[in-house]
């Protein structure tokens, strides 16, 4: 039986590595990155910012739908599929709600807003500053506005090997579903795990 794995957090939080690694320890998989369907649009393409509007919503989720496509065909081939993108805030029950099997393991990454700082500056492209987010915002609203779905991990001084394997030991807290996600706030010991 195929399996689902959803990889979220705020940029810099670790998503595109822990992804592969989780990847590479499945005897048939295949990961697709949300940064990869999000740059698939050659014009008209509206990215979320902090002044996001309608239209990058509209966008965001078409990019959510893309992912969850070519994770579905994968699935469907007898592949495990790994999906990593920021599904942040109300956009995750949008997200659940179009899960192309009954169940998926969502893994929410939660490093401390200093060690993303360093994260994103070891790294080549930013979601921060000008235009972008500040440190902390989008920390905010992983904290105080998205759903406390799924498996979430304090990764701050973990290494990503570290972080997988807790990933793979909490398998069971990771499992959420599409039909009925819960609402914010209703976190509970099996589903609903937070570390912070």
């Amino acid at each position: 039986m195929t399996r689902l794995f959803i990889i979220s957090g705020v940029p810099a939080a670790g998503k595109s590595t822990v992804s592969r690694l989780i990847a590479e320890r499945l005897p048939a998989s295949m990961v697709v990155e949300g940064d990869v369907i999000r740059a698939m649009p050659v014009t008209g393409r509206v990215d979320m910012s902090r002044d996001y509007d309608a239209e990058a919503l509209r966008q965001l989720r078409l990019r959510y739908q893309a992912a969850l496509a070519v994770a579905a065909v994968y699935l469907r081939g007898g592949f495990d599929a790994v999906v990593n993108d920021n599904i942040l805030g109300d956009a995750l029950n949008d997200f659940l709600a179009m899960l192309p099997c009954p169940e998926a393991h969502l893994v929410f990454l939660n490093p401390d807003p200093e060690t993303l700082r360093q994260r994103d500056r070891d790294r080549d492209k930013t979601a921060y500053g000008h235009l972008w987010w500040e440190f902390g915002q989008l920390h905010l609203v992983l904290l105080d506005q998205t759903p406390h779905l799924g498996l979430w991990l304090d990764t701050t001084g973990q290494g990503p090997d570290q972080t997988v394997d807790d990933i793979f030991d909490r398998l069971g807290d990771s499992i959420v579903t599409g039909a009925s996600p819960r609402p914010a706030g209703s976190a509970t010991t099996t589903g609903g795990n937070r570390t912070t």
